[in-house]
């Protein structure tokens, strides 16, 4: 199995599976459902659409933006004790949109979502100091927990794509199947959230 710093060989199939269901691409589509399902209506979606700017969006932007400054060479960086600003990031752009959706009345359903994310963040970063965790496992076992919590059981079937991105994520060489399975479990936390809304 390999380790933080050496690679496997590319897998083509792989790193599709890994792009298209990276965590700003999950939590985009996710975070909108969640909205819908809080709401009930169309009013939701905007809050979903903060939701996914704030959980996905706005860290993803950061990631281009360091990797533009050559401070990381893509965005899966690879080197553990590199990610930490990222974390801060993300916890500032949940804190932050979990702060306008209660001034602005939002639907229970997605602040409880939001500030799911934002606990399995802080463990994250807190993982991440002595053991590189997936994210990309977290994120994607997540957003499938809370939709069926928000919505259906049947969103459970969604795990077959979480599956997919584990496998995408060891098969590349990021990750060991123990830190996917680790974060796959701690995405399937967050939606106890939804047992106290």
């Amino acid at each position: 199995m390999t380790t933080d710093t050496t690679a496997a060989p590319d897998h083509a199939l792989a790193r599709r599976v890994t792009d298209v269901l990276q965590p700003r691409n999950l939590l985009l589509v996710g975070m909108l459902a969640i909205g819908l399902a809080a709401a009930g209506d169309w009013t939701g979606v905007p809050w979903g659409l903060l939701g996914a700017l704030c959980a996905g969006i706005v860290p993803a932007g950061y990631i281009e933006w360091e990797r533009g400054r050559g401070t990381w060479g893509d965005r899966h960086v690879v080197d553990r004790t590199k990610r930490a600003p990222i974390f801060f990031v993300i916890l500032g752009s949940i804190g932050t949109g979990s702060a306008v959706m209660v001034l602005g009345g939002a639907p229970t359903g997605i602040l409880a979502a939001m500030l799911a994310l934002w606990a399995m963040t802080v463990v994250l970063l807190a993982v991440n100091t002595v053991w590189k965790i997936s994210v990309d496992a977290s994120v994607a076992s997540a957003v499938v927990a809370l939709l069926a919590a928000a919505h259906s059981p049947w969103w459970l079937f969604g795990y077959a794509m979480a599956a997919a991105v584990s496998w995408s994520r060891v098969a590349l060489g990021y990750h060991t199947v123990g830190q996917v399975t680790a974060g796959t479990a701690l995405g399937a936390a967050t939606a106890a959230a939804f047992l106290f809304v």
